[in-house]
């Protein structure tokens, strides 16, 4: 049984993943901006043991907020050993962006990108003393490739790459095992409005929550690093 944190997981593939390790016997420790928002879902608390599952405050931008979560866990589990970061935005902020737009370009890059590294910098020493910890993140394709005009959104892509590859390596030695997932188009929210690509095509939710399973099952010499997930074809 392993105990998982999961940033975001009131929606999409957070959602997913949350249920699909609910459902494999673990315990879970969901940080979320709103605490209502998982009222009448598939992880709401009513519906699960109470040692099974924990609610937290987290907002991305507000680091109190990740450390009280993390306090949390630790206080009603004993610890943890499996951190899973789902939380991210999309941005359409390009190279030659216009004046204004330095706000969003931050809220980006603090979201996508700063918050996850706090986030995991604060779980560190809890995965260590697990002795078979586990971190995994997802990325996107926008952290391996730029395509388009997507400026904010790519560099903290690239960013949260260059963390997961960091990360590995300080882990290594001490039991950590780190996953980059690199999805393009999933059928989530974010992709609503995209219109080349049919939904049913997309990577879907569950085919992540299936992966992130299968990485939490396999041993510490089989943990694949980085796992890109194409719905299109990339060249």
């Amino acid at each position: 049984m392993r105990t998982i944190l999961i940033s975001g997981a009131n929606r999409g593939i957070g959602l997913n993943i949350a249920h699909r390790e609910l459902m494999e016997g673990n315990r879970i420790s969901i940080g979320i901006r709103d605490l209502e928002s998982v009222k009448g879902s598939v992880i709401d608390p009513k519906n699960w043991p109470k040692e099974k599952i924990l609610i937290n405050k987290y907002d991305a931008l507000n680091k109190f907020s990740a450390k009280e979560w993390v306090e949390n866990t630790f206080n009603k589990f004993g610890g943890f050993d499996t951190l899973i970061n789902c939380s991210g935005i999309l941005s359409k902020i390009p190279f030659l962006y216009k004046e204004g737009d330095d706000e969003e370009i931050l809220n980006t890059l603090n979201i996508n990108f700063l918050a996850v590294w706090y986030l995991c910098k604060l779980s560190w020493e809890h995965l260590c003393q697990s002795n078979n910890g586990r971190i995994i993140v997802l990325v996107s394709m926008s952290g391996k490739r730029s395509k388009g005009d997507l400026a904010a959104y790519s560099s903290s892509k690239f960013a949260l790459m260059g963390l997961c590859q960091t990360m590995k390596n300080k882990g290594w030695e001490e039991n950590i095992r780190v996953t980059a997932i690199c999805p393009s188009w999933v059928n989530t929210k974010m992709a609503e409005n995209i219109s080349s690509l049919e939904k049913s095509k997309m990577t879907q939710p569950e085919d992540i929550s299936e992966i992130c399973s299968t990485i939490l099952k396999l041993p510490m010499q089989s943990v694949p690093f980085e796992i890109a997930l194409n719905c299109n074809y990339e060249t």
